[in-house]
């Protein structure tokens, strides 16, 4: 089986997404802060009248909060009811992986900030796209009160 991957970068890393998942890609827009969410989630946006909540994937995976710049993306995802988007530095492209191709990751040594949030790793043209884990990135629980 393919699978078809949108891949992007965070910190000079790229990373990849299932492209069933995305919904739509958006300019960076400035989120409005909200009170008492976890320090990952930058705010919400206005998504044609839905509120749409906005989490830095960078902070996300553990790593510096993002300075947003009109050079920042927001990848929109759906996974079920539930829509989030994700502020990234740059999406580059769509790609096609073998199931087989998937990697495992690695083992967790507990201190790793990404490897809990990973699907898998694949190798393409000579670069490594870790694939994301939307259901763990998303903790329902979190973002839902941000939305």
């Amino acid at each position: 089986m393919i699978r078809e991957l949108i891949t992007f970068e965070v910190e000079g890393q790229v990373f990849g997404l299932d492209i069933m998942s995305i919904r739509e890609i958006r300019a960076w827009s400035p989120t409005t802060r909200l009170p008492r969410v976890p320090s990952y989630v930058a705010g919400v946006v206005n998504l044609r009248g839905t509120v749409l909540p906005v989490v830095d994937l960078a902070a996300r995976l553990g790593w510096n909060a993002t300075e947003p710049s009109p050079r920042h993306a927001i990848i929109v995802t759906q996974m079920d009811a539930q829509i989030g988007g994700w502020i990234v530095d740059a999406v580059s492209d769509i790609v096609t992986v073998p199931e087989e191709a998937l990697q495992p990751p690695p083992p967790s040594t507990g201190h790793d900030t990404v490897i809990p949030f990973l699907e898998g790793l694949a190798a393409i043209d000579e670069r490594m796209v870790m694939v994301l884990n939307l259901a763990a990135l998303s903790n329902e629980a979190q973002l839902a009160e941000a939305a």
